[in-house]
């Protein structure tokens, strides 16, 4: 397909449950621009019918496209491949658990048509999660924000519309744990909000339990400052001066006073408390060394096992060192 207008990307991690309803609503969508376009799915290593599904999709309808991966490799990673690959004039990426609704892509676009070059989608709400994911979500973009040295809009996630040129610039970054909201930012242009109520997700389990959320935070975090190292130096420093205060505090118990220092309950709290700074230290150190580690090994970001419906873009190899299997 020549001349493609919108390109959507959607990363898909076993959504067998809603992948048929994502494709639908995101096709009456698109067809409603009239113009030419395609649905880039990137199958991350699904482990369900996930890509039983989308093949046959694919089969009765040549505007899909699919990349297979050969294992996991993640959500940011899988995004970064739809933006390799996605030929269009604007690029639309939208996760498959419509949590986001498809139907304000129009919105974004008519954006898109008054010159904004990024469109991204600001939660006011979001509906069937619990106490404890509001408040940590909203924890996780403050701190975010707050850490890094762009400025990373709050309540945002990668739903977003962006211009080709931009797109472009973005294919160039290509460090290895990857923030893609942070790297939309970072990249500048002009950039506009859309504001909307966040639904339930339809179908299947989160992709983005705590544990991943936090590591998306660090990766957030360490990709765009070192902030953490700055904060664990003005600890280490007024700890410091608290310890000087405090040996001063002990001469003068034993040289003008009959009083005695307290024993081993003292010392050992101390001990404690400068040990754990030490190991808090070594950690957030240790964050930033191991990814200057995964910098230096330069692998590729992902593996494509085979793809359906790319077969014109067979060129793109770069970060495919291994032979691709063209599946027709």
């Amino acid at each position: 397909m020549k001349n493609i207008k919108y390109s959507i990307i959607v990363p898909v991690f076993n959504e067998e449950e809603v992948i048929k309803k994502t494709y639908q609503r995101l096709t009456t969508v698109m067809n409603s621009t009239n113009a030419p376009y395609e649905l880039l799915f990137i199958n991350d290593g699904s482990k369900d019918k996930t890509e039983e599904i989308l093949v046959e999709l694919e089969r009765n309808d040549k505007k899909v496209k699919l990349i297979n991966f050969s294992r996991n490799f993640g959500h940011q990673i899988a995004i970064s491949a739809g933006m390799d690959y996605a030929q269009g004039e604007a690029v639309v990426i939208i996760d498959s658990d419509l949590q986001d609704p498809p139907e304000l892509i129009l919105d974004m676009i008519d954006k898109w048509m008054e010159g904004y070059d990024v469109i991204y989608a600001k939660r006011l709400s979001r509906k069937g999660k619990s106490f404890f994911k509001k408040q940590s979500a909203s924890l996780f973009y403050r701190t975010l924000r707050f850490m890094t040295d762009i400025d990373i809009p709050l309540d945002t996630g990668d739903f977003r519309l962006m211009d080709r040129k931009v797109v472009g610039e973005m294919k160039g970054l290509r460090e290895k744990n990857r923030f893609v909201r942070g790297m939309a930012s970072w990249v500048g242009f002009r950039q506009i909000a859309i504001e909307y109520e966040r639904d339930e997700r339809d179908a299947g389990e989160t992709k983005y339990p705590l544990k991943r959320m936090l590591k998306l935070s660090m990766d957030g975090i360490t990709s765009f400052s070192y902030k953490p190292l700055k904060l664990a130096s003005y600890a280490g420093a007024f700890l410091a001066i608290a310890g000087l205060i405090y040996m001063f505090y002990v001469f003068y118990l034993n040289i003008f006073t009959d009083a005695t220092v307290p024993g081993w309950s003292s010392l050992i709290i101390i001990q404690l408390f400068f040990s754990s700074f030490v190991l808090v230290l070594l950690g957030i150190m240790g964050e930033y060394i191991g990814r200057i580690y995964d910098e230096t090994k330069n692998r590729p970001l992902y593996i494509v096992r085979d793809y359906y419906g790319l077969e014109e873009r067979n060129n793109l190899r770069r970060n495919n060192p291994v032979p691709i299997t063209l599946k027709k």
